[in-house]
């Protein structure tokens, strides 16, 4: 079977899509109000989970709709899990944590599956795995040029039995959230070895003296109810029994971490799209003007048309990367996860932005979801990685490419 060839899903994973699209019809767009209501009431400042929430989490369990995103866990492949974590996107804001397949926890929990010790599988991963608690992922740096991981400026230095964690972070995700209990905090441990093997990733619970969590910053105006926070490390002591895989291997770490995360970010964009689109279109057969409804004017019939093109474009490929991380692994799947990174947002943010649009004056409010919506798929342009590096990589690749055809003038 070539890369191109995409086997159809197993039995299973077509009843676990199936459940999802009664569980998201029935119960999660249903519950979308009474989430948001919580969170008005609680203001920017509050961070704590609307109780709808857990109920979801509950139901989702109870239909065997939990931790789907981790193979182990599931049995499901990348390929199979893309059309159920895509109808996640749908209500990006609580379906994928009602299905315990939340950013950044779930590159968190692929990470520790994968290097973490006995011991931090049981005291961190298990808990997270259960839906228990919350982690953070601390990467990102408002002092150096952090699209460059090899700039991470944060010190992990060795005194004895422990590691001194000094720095500052910053869009640290879920660090908000007072369920948040441990942070995977990347830093260098030795600035002198060669570039890629100076970085290390250790494990540290927030309550650990010299944590700080400083603020909350905002997306477009919006406060996430996890956060993305700017967090200070002062002299902060853990056990040496914290890193996490060996030290020196956190800039691999993060590699093996972020290429399913980006791919899964990915998966939820196209759902996110298909909302747009589905909104776009019921009014532009609702919304009467000019004599008719909109979706008789050609230029929304376009619109539409256009719409339908870079979903399907942006889909094919996000589901041909899932298929050769399955078939032969991240690493060889890493030029096609950055171009659905590139990809997909592109197509998402296009599409929401012309069902703002056609929406009028209401697709810039709080009366549609359209533009909570573009303002984080906007951002999904920028972290785990900018638009630019990912386009140098492909460049990269590209360029060491022998042709099939030797090229003529």
């Amino acid at each position: 079977m070539s890369a191109y060839d995409l086997p159809a899903p197993s039995s299973r994973a077509s009843e676990l899509y199936d459940r999802m699209v009664v569980f998201m019809r029935e119960q999660v767009l249903p519950a979308e109000a009474e989430y948001l209501a919580h969170r008005k009431a609680a203001g920017p400042d509050g961070h704590d989970l609307p109780p709808v929430v857990e109920k979801l989490k509950e139901a989702a369990k109870a239909e065997g709709l939990w931790n789907l995103f981790l193979p182990a866990e599931s049995g499901l492949t990348q390929l199979e899990y893309a059309p159920i974590a895509e109808l996640s996107g749908w209500s990006v804001d609580i379906a994928p944590e009602a299905i315990n397949c939340q950013a950044p926890d779930t590159g968190n929990m692929e990470l520790l599956h994968l290097l973490g010790t006995e011991q931090q599988q049981r005291q961190w991963l298990a808990p997270l795995l259960a839906g228990e608690i919350r982690s953070g992922f601390a990467m990102t740096e408002p002092d150096v040029a952090s699209s460059d991981a090899t700039n991470i400026a944060t010190r992990i230095e060795r005194e004895d039995d422990h590691y001194v964690v000094n720095g500052r972070k910053w869009w640290t995700s879920g660090a908000m959230d007072p369920r948040c209990k441990v942070f995977i905090v990347m830093g260098k441990t030795d600035p002198s070895a060669p570039k890629h093997l100076q970085q290390t990733m250790i494990l540290v619970p927030r309550d650990t003296p010299g944590v700080e969590v400083v603020r909350d910053y905002p997306v477009f105006g919006h406060h996430d109810q996890h956060g993305h926070a700017e967090v200070r490390f002062t002299d902060v002591r853990v056990p040496v029994e914290n890193v996490i895989g060996e030290e020196g291997g956190g800039f691999a770490a993060a590699q093996a971490r972020l290429g399913p995360g980006r791919i899964h970010h990915c998966m939820r964009a196209l759902g996110a799209a298909e909302r747009a689109l589905a909104l776009l279109t019921e009014r532009a057969k609702s919304r009467v003007a000019f004599g008719g409804p909109l979706a008789d004017q050609g230029m929304v019939q376009r619109e539409i048309a256009e719409s339908r093109l870079e979903i399907e474009q942006a889909r094919l490929l996000c589901h041909r990367a899932s298929h050769v991380i399955d078939t032969w692994g991240n690493k060889a799947a890493r030029d096609l996860v950055s171009m659905a990174k590139v990809a997909v947002p592109r197509a998402a943010t296009r599409v929401i932005d012309r069902a703002i649009q056609v929406h009028g004056g209401a697709g810039v409010t709080d009366v549609t979801p359209l533009a909570a919506m573009y303002g984080w798929h906007r951002a999904m342009r920028l972290f785990d990685g900018p638009d630019e590096v990912h386009l140098r990589s492909i460049a990269r690749a590209e360029l060491k490419r022998e042709p099939i055809l030797p090229p003529r003038a």
